[in-house]
């Protein structure tokens, strides 16, 4: 099954949640918003919709307090992202994806170093 991609205000509940760590409640994660702050029941309604499409999953904390943990890590969505983009927008190239991203950005000199130390360590991570 296609795992389902999120909007971005899901997204903004799923980073709060990854940069947490740890199980929240809707006040924990309206604290990690800049102002102006959505309402507390514009994130509850986020969360239920996140349960909904599988990302997160809550349990009881104290009285009717609901804490809300991720079921996926963040690096387990974006390889999930980049593959769909890689599969649907490059035919499926990882080099075609690359080659796409190194024409469009302006990369420094210092970039392009760091990127092909990466590739030459992941290279011999295989």
């Amino acid at each position: 099954m296609r795992q389902q991609t999120l909007t971005k205000s899901e997204m903004q509940v799923m980073n709060v949640l990854w940069q947490l760590q740890r199980g929240a409640c809707v006040a924990d994660i309206l604290a990690h918003y800049a102002e102006p702050k959505p309402a507390y029941t514009t994130v509850a309604t986020f969360l239920k919709i996140l349960e909904q499409k599988g990302f997160v999953e809550h349990r009881k904390g104290a009285g009717k307090l609901l804490i809300y943990s991720p079921l996926m890590t963040k690096e387990r969505y974006q390889r999930q992202v980049m593959n769909e983009v890689k599969d649907t927008l490059f035919g499926g190239s990882g080099v075609s994806l690359v080659s796409f991203f190194a024409q469009q950005e302006n990369l420094s000199e210092n970039d392009i170093a760091e990127i092909l130390q990466l590739i030459r360590e992941n290279r011999t991570n295989y």
